[in-house]
């Protein structure tokens, strides 16, 4: 494999993301390796022998500016070495992120630095999700709601970064000082070649990164084409959702470049599954109740006890005992650290962690840690193959406890949520099947598809 052959480049900011920018580019005819933390050469070169693109699933959604500035220049490095012409930062669908945690401002600055690139760009919207941007504004849908974002039910309270901004480019300009110019949906509309001449303006004009609407996959594609016209002899630094990664398979596979890829069969149904959620999301407490209801034994994480290394180790004991004992009596089980935004336990734990001097921001790190080491002991006692994780802000932290390096798509469930196979030194976590969400992603039957291995409809 020569590393010219890489179309895409990404470094995800949270693992959910990470595999949902992976499934968003197989599906689409670009075969996508998704590493966990930056790997070595020797991995690389073993496992890119078939790849049209390369992830890297990190962190940084969670992370202060001082920790971003230990972890990235050198994840950007990495990706411009590889030679690929376009080097994506993916973020979260909601473009949730703050000047003090998670900013994506402070992560586009340091990209400007390592990448020298001649622009940047930003694609958030994601049709097939229910995410748009109109005139700036970005929008997400709830059912059979749309909510611009400062107005969504979850996001704007969301525990860590609460959105109180719609327009992007106000929320992005609290980030950084980069100039940012938008290339709505009139503009789009137009003639190929005339949006591309205003693409060129807005950059002659001294902007350094161009923002698009985004309303459907007919956007998409013509930001795909315009974005692979611009290539030259620098990488290309996008911003955004999986949105990009369509943006950009769409068109490659419109032009020839990549293939149609043959259906992907489904992995069918296992006797038993483990599922491990720290989403406070409203949708993610449906789906945990819905599983509940047929057939899935529920199992609350005591998350105060769990995050004081004082009880931490005893928590983590009783919950895996308890699992044993359902496990063996042959039934499926979800261990849930919160139903929903207003669960009581959230301000508990939040008061035990300002008791113990531990930075609040940091809930889902040292939560996901926990559950990382929960799940392995459980995969470890028994053998399970097939496991979900559900939470942006811990699911990266969770599979960093499980000698696991790297991912491929298996088969998607739905958008976003894909069920992934896992490869690893470790006999117990290599094939390992792993299933992803966000908190906002899949219907009320997310775990029950899962488990059976079927696609939604």
């Amino acid at each position: 494999m020569k590393m010219n052959d890489i179309l895409m480049a990404y470094y995800g900011d949270d693992f959910t993301g990470s595999a949902d920018a992976m499934e968003a580019l197989t599906l689409n005819g670009v075969p996508t390796v998704l590493f966990l933390g930056q790997p070595d050469p020797a991995l690389l070169k073993r496992r890119l022998k078939n790849a049209r693109a390369v992830g890297v699933a990190g962190t940084s959604r969670t992370m202060k500016p001082s920790q971003m500035d230990g972890e990235l220049p050198g994840q950007f490095q990495m990706l411009k070495e590889l030679g690929a012409p376009v080097i994506h930062y993916k973020v979260c669908a909601t473009f949730d992120s703050s000047a003090k945690i998670g900013s994506i401002g402070y992560a586009a600055d340091i990209a400007f630095r390592v990448l020298k690139p001649p622009f940047g760009v930003i694609a958030q919207g994601v049709p097939v999700i229910g995410r748009y941007v109109v005139f700036g504004n970005h929008f997400t849908t709830v059912g059979n709601k749309t909510y611009r974002l400062d107005r969504h039910p979850m996001m704007s309270r969301h525990p860590i970064t609460p959105m109180d901004e719609g327009d992007l480019r106000c929320h992005f300009a609290k980030q950084t000082e980069k100039k940012v110019e938008l290339i709505d949906l009139l503009q789009l509309n137009k003639p190929f070649e005339s949006t591309s001449s205003q693409f060129d303006r807005y950059l002659d004009e001294g902007n350094e990164i161009i923002l698009f609407d985004t309303l459907d996959d007919q956007n998409l594609l013509t930001i795909g084409r315009l974005i692979h016209q611009k290539i030259g002899s620098q990488p290309i630094f996008a911003i955004g959702s999986s949105g990009f990664e369509y943006a950009m398979a769409y068109y490659w596979q419109s032009a020839g470049i990549v293939s149609k890829p043959d259906p992907i069969l489904p992995a069918g149904p296992v006797d038993q599954l483990i599922v491990i959620s720290g989403s406070a999301a409203d949708k993610t407490a449906e789906q945990i109740k819905y599983a509940m209801d047929h057939g899935f034994e529920g199992i609350r994480l005591n998350t105060d006890l769990l995050i004081d290394p004082e009880t931490g180790k005893d928590e983590r004991n009783r919950v895996i005992q308890l699992s044993l004992k359902f496990l063996r009596e042959g039934k499926s089980i979800i261990l849930f650290s919160t139903v929903g935004p207003d669960d009581p336990t959230i301000p508990k734990t939040k008061d035990k962690m300002k008791s113990l001097g531990m930075d609040v921001n940091e809930v889902g790190k040292h939560l996901g840690k926990q559950q990382g080491f929960i799940l392995r002991e459980l995969v470890e006692a028994t053998g399970l193959k097939r496991v979900c994780v559900a939470g942006g802000d811990t699911c990266s932290y969770v599979l960093r406890q499980m000698d696991i390096h790297s991912l491929e798509l298996l088969m998607p469930i739905t958008p976003a949520a894909p069920l992934c196979r896992a490869f690893s030194d470790h006999s117990t976590f290599e094939g390992l099947q792993v299933a992803s969400k966000g908190g906002q992603i899949g219907a009320p039957e997310y775990f029950i598809q899962v488990l059976n291995g079927q696609r939604a409809n």
